[in-house]
């Protein structure tokens, strides 16, 4: 699957705040995503990333 910034993921798992969508800020080697809910802002790498990903809720 191919990524770009601004887009909005859902992932597998919730976030503890609740939220389970996530806006991709960066990419690249690694991802940084910030939760729509709380705006906590993480950095992942990329397979730890795309396995997370369930689904892409927005695309540009």
């Amino acid at each position: 699957m191919k990524f770009s910034v601004g887009e909005i993921v859902q992932f597998r798992k919730k976030h503890p705040c609740g939220e389970d969508r996530w806006e991709i800020l960066r990419t690249g080697m690694d991802f940084r995503i910030k939760c729509l809910e709380c705006g906590r802002v993480i950095m992942l790498s990329r397979p730890k990333f795309e396995k997370s990903v369930k689904k892409k809720v927005t695309s540009h």
